[in-house]
């Protein structure tokens, strides 16, 4: 006997939902005019649908008496409980490669929005973290998990399925779905190195090290699955951070690596990043953008600033800024900021309020706390950004973070060169590289051509191969199996893996090799 699975009435949420002319009045004053930067919005999505149009729909519904219904939109779980939930999910690099694409906007707007920094800066500040708050509170009701990532191919699984996929990824190493980006500065680094297709700019930015934005793949039999790796820091907080970092940071993966490639390309935008006090007052973040440049390679001549020079004006600084940023003149840099030498390896540290730039002809690792779009452009080099608009430079900002004392001394003494051997044995070598002593994070530097231990001491840990063509990182007791990683591969070892090692393998067997890691500081 067949059985139709044709619907007998489809109702759609969103037919509940405040119209855009009232979302935006109230989100308007989170949003800013500002084309980055809003302020982090705390609604539920419940305050966005009238009570009077669910209870109708939910009527509607009760008056059908058999066949299937289906009720589909963001809002769905708010009119029917439903004998099956499934969850639609898409990861957040998806969502702004369709903004671009011009395929999506924002939710509930009356505004038909072009500038793609608009578009993320609404999904940062208020839609993404209201559909976080709705996904943590459903899913332990969910029956199925959908795949919307590849278009027109959705992929779904049982959310018990789902949930032994998570719990396995939090007991073993693994990497991220990396993804690389344009950008006006870009170079050649990423390109030659990663084996990534020609593009009609440079890469400039590669991201294989940022859990809210990068994705999981998991294997099921034949069925591969594209998940965004929050879903891991939201349903696995504990086994992947350890129990001290989730009580201090919640449910958030509080580090942060990717690439920035200047090699062939040109400087970075003069920059500074807010102290934590102001992120927190102007913005609603609970801590700051705390970061270092790591240099995995350098052309001959490369330079980084960092600094601020001896007895500058102020003043006078933030005025030629001004002026410069409205086309009155160039800024002079190198009359304000300290300019380092930067070779292979090299590790500047840069807190909070310290203002910097890669100059052009480095390939930096990035390492840094997690709020990762609070940049402060003080000066953008008389250039445009890849839409043929002037990049956003925010001096008036900038001019209230930047610490005017971190003079030549200062960054010299305590933010270059700052690197110690800390433990050393037979075909091993441990270094402590930073980062300086007011950030969270500590970072060590293996070299080794031996199997090196590593204990987690309770917090996650996030590596980097800096040398060397391969390594193996393998269990201390069995509970997982050997896990291979490449050349300038980051990957991420759960705090759950109380001991791990790590040794040279393949063509890097026998030959001496270096990692780099960071973690949170007890």
């Amino acid at each position: 006997m067949a059985v139709s699975l044709r619907p007998k009435m489809i109702v759609r949420s969103e037919e509940a939902a405040l119209d855009p002319v009232e979302v935006d009045r109230k989100v308007e004053r989170y949003m800013s005019d500002d084309r980055v930067f809003g302020y982090m919005a705390p609604f539920h999505i419940d305050e966005f649908y009238q009570p009077d149009k669910v209870d109708k729909l939910r009527s509607e519904i009760a008056e059908v008496n058999d066949g299937i219904i289906v009720v589909i939109g963001f809002g769905a779980s708010l009119i029917a409980s439903g004998d099956v939930l499934i969850y639609a999910d898409l990861a957040r690099w998806e969502i702004q490669l369709r903004y671009r694409a011009k395929e999506m906007g924002n939710w509930r707007t009356s505004k038909r929005e072009d500038d793609t920094l608009r578009l993320y800066k609404r999904g940062f500040f208020f839609e993404w973290r209201m559909a976080d708050r709705l996904k943590r509170s459903l899913f332990d009701r969910v029956d199925y998990y959908l795949d919307s990532n590849t278009k027109n191919e959705p992929k779904m699984l049982s959310k018990q399925a789902l949930f032994a996929g998570l719990s396995q990824t939090a007991s073993q190493p693994f990497r991220l779905v990396p993804y690389f980006d344009p950008g006006v500065w870009g170079g050649t680094w990423l390109e030659s190195n990663i084996d990534l297709p020609p593009k009609d700019h440079p890469y400039a930015w590669g991201f294989d090290g940022v859990p809210e934005e990068n994705s999981l793949y998991f294997q099921y039999g034949s069925l591969r699955l594209e998940i965004p790796a929050i879903n891991l820091v939201f349903f696995e907080s504990i086994k992947l951070l350890g129990e001290k970092v989730y009580s201090r940071f919640g449910a958030e993966f509080p580090i942060r690596f990717d690439f920035l490639d200047t090699i062939g390309g040109q400087n970075l935008s003069l920059q500074v990043h807010p102290t934590t006090d102001y992120i927190r007052e102007q913005f609603g973040m609970s801590y700051t953008q705390d970061e270092s440049y790591y240099i995995l390679d350098a052309a001959p001549g490369a330079e980084v600033y960092l600094g601020l020079k001896e007895n500058i004006d102020p003043a006078a600084m933030i005025t030629d800024l001004r002026n410069a940023q409205n086309g009155e003149c160039t800024f002079p840099a190198k009359e304000y900021v300290n300019v380092y030498p930067a070779a292979k390896h090299d590790h500047f540290l840069i807190p909070a309020g310290t203002v910097h730039c890669s100059a052009a002809g480095c390939m930096v690792l990035e390492i840094s706390a997690t709020p990762y779009i609070f940049t402060f452009k003080l000066w953008d080099w008389d250039r445009l950004g890849l839409d043929g608009r002037p990049r956003p430079v925010h001096v008036e900002h900038g001019a209230k973070v930047i610490q005017w004392n971190r003079t030549t001394e200062w960054t010299t003494s305590e933010c270059v060169g700052q690197i110690e051997k800390v433990a050393e044995g037979e075909g091993w070598i441990e270094e402590r590289t930073g980062l300086h002593e007011l950030e969270f994070i500590e970072t060590r530097r293996h070299w080794f051509s031996v199997p090196v231990i590593h204990e987690s001491n309770g917090s996650v840990h996030m590596l980097n191969l800096i040398e060397g063509e391969e390594a193996t990182v393998e269990s201390s007791d069995g509970s997982f199996e050997p896990f291979v990683v490449r050349y300038a591969e980051t990957f991420i070892v759960p705090a759950s893996v109380s001991t791990y090692l790590i040794r040279p393998s393949g063509k890097s067997e026998g030959k001496t090799i270096g990692t780099i890691k960071a973690y949170v500081r007890a």
